[in-house]
């Protein structure tokens, strides 16, 4: 089953569970993909790798916009805002570990031979591609850089 139908399926279970934040989120998603679907040169089918990259984007918008409602002194709206992240992660890979993300980023450190922070594009090129959906963008790119210094 790929990530649509699965969206789709949940949709249908909020709305008989009357779940608001839950629907609310899984609606977003299911426009989101149906935008990437229909979009101009597509050919109306979405890889589940496709689907992946649009729920980490929408995570992190998530994320942005309850940190701002949050410096605005709006708490109400950026628990919503988390909430509807938390729900949109569920969809996500398990993230990794701390340490995980170290191992992983020691090997490909390894296998591009960077040796020094200049190096720095070339492991995060390999790094993003590997680990895209299993850790965050800025957190790869802390451990890269205390890796390589």
């Amino acid at each position: 089953m790929s990530l649509f139908d699965t969206i789709s399926a949940d949709i249908k279970s909020a709305m008989l569970a009357r779940d608001k934040v839950r629907l609310e989120a899984l609606r977003g998603v299911k426009k989101e993909f149906l935008e990437a679907k229909t979009a101009k040169g597509g050919d109306g089918e979405l890889a589940d790798d496709v689907a992946q990259k649009i729920l980490v984007k929408m995570v992190k918008q998530r994320k942005e916009s309850a940190d701002i409602y949050t410096q605005n002194n709006r708490p109400e709206l950026a628990e919503a805002e988390m909430a509807q992240a938390n729900i949109i992660a569920e969809y996500l890979p398990k993230q990794l570990s701390e340490e995980e993300l170290t191992a992983a980023l020691t090997e490909i450190i390894a296998q591009v031979g960077a040796t020094s922070a200049k190096d720095m594009g070339k492991v995060m090129g390999v790094a993003t591609k590997q680990l895209a959906g299993k850790a965050e963008g800025k957190a790869i790119s802390a451990k890269v850089r205390e890796l390589l210094a």
